[in-house]
């Protein structure tokens, strides 16, 4: 089957320091676009959160203190990241209860918006439990 897309559509999975959205930060960020003409931009990005990533995020995700210490904040990737977003509806797993407000989080704390209310979100976790 194949999907007719109208617009671009891009599918995003962060690794965080934690699960808390006030206090925890992204420390990777990984998206791959899909565009109607099928073609696709891929863009991964370790984060260096400014703060102490603990040992079981680690364990859960592999990205270590020592992996983000030369990393860009998310602030400095924020304009990027942005743009690879800009005009795409979103989509991932799980990603409409942790990685969408997670990342809106981390745009307003650099005071920067990021139109959510004019995308789609497809979150496949939805559809998996279908």
């Amino acid at each position: 089957m194949n999907i007719v897309l109208s617009r671009p559509v891009a599918f995003i999975d962060l690794e965080t320091t934690g699960i808390n959205l006030s206090i925890d930060r992204i420390v990777e960020i990984a998206m791959i676009k899909i565009k109607p003409d099928g073609s696709q931009k891929i863009m991964r990005k370790l984060i260096n959160p400014q703060m102490d990533i603990p040992a079981a995020s680690t364990e859960v995700h592999g990205i270590s203190n020592e992996m983000v210490k030369d990393a860009p904040t998310f602030k400095q990737a924020a304009n990027e990241i942005k743009q690879f977003l800009d005009n795409c509806d979103i989509g991932g797993y799980n990603s409409n209860r942790f990685d969408i407000p997670m990342l809106v989080e981390e745009f307003l704390r650099c005071e920067l918006n990021i139109e959510i209310e004019t995308r789609k979100l497809l979150d496949v976790q939805k559809v998996f439990h279908l």
